[in-house]
């Protein structure tokens, strides 16, 4: 398999959570996104991180690549910064993974099957218990134009319409015994992940 790269979005706010970085908070003992970065590591070369402010903070190690759009524009800001590093540090490579920082329970095959379900389409996102969810999606480069005019010219911050805009693949998995992106947005969220690990050690 070609390499592939992949970036984890943790350039939000977390306005829900109470602020800060809920990314780093524990989860089973140990950093909701060390969990992230271990399911997305074995496939993803270079894995790179979309964050604001002083990157120290996550102590990952990862290469961090901060939105270039100001005011916080969302997840899409994030993809859009690392397919423009890409296009400078590693233009070789055709496709980007990218997941959220706050979804600790991605697929193991989440990678596999994208690659293999997308047909000849440009990109695939992930799905699950009747939901899209377009920020876990598997995106063809030269899809970096049309990003860039969605969210520059018409200022759409919405990754379902990217998704769309772009022809993604719908890729599903099963969200029982419990959703495998499952994002944690609250403290309730939190909660809720603990259960999860309580009840499924392998999770």
């Amino acid at each position: 398999m070609a390499a592939i790269a992949g970036v984890i979005l943790a350039g939000g706010l977390s306005r829900r959570f109470g602020g800060g970085d809920k990314t780093v908070h524990q989860l089973g003992g140990r950093p909701i996104l060390r969990r992230v970065i271990d399911r997305l590591s074995p496939g993803c070369a270079p894995l790179l991180l979309n964050a604001n402010g002083d990157a120290s903070r996550f102590g990952v190690g990862l290469a961090v690549v901060p939105d270039a759009l100001p005011g916080h524009p969302g997840p899409l800001a994030g993809l859009l910064a690392a397919m423009d590093h890409l296009a400078v540090d590693s233009p070789d490579l055709e496709w980007l993974l990218s997941a959220p920082g706050d979804a600790p329970f991605l697929p193991p095959d989440l990678l596999t099957r994208l690659l293999a379900e997308k047909d000849d389409a440009p990109a695939a996102c992930a799905a699950s218990g009747g939901r899209l969810h377009p920020v876990v999606g598997l995106w063809h480069v030269s899809l970096r134009p049309l990003l860039r005019r969605l969210l520059v010219e018409e200022d759409e911050r919405r990754a379902g319409r990217f998704a769309a805009a772009a022809g993604a693949t719908r890729v599903a998995w099963e969200a029982q015994p419990y959703d495998p992106f499952l994002n944690i947005n609250t403290p309730e969220d939190l909660a809720s992940a603990e259960a999860v690990l309580a009840a499924y050690s392998g999770a």
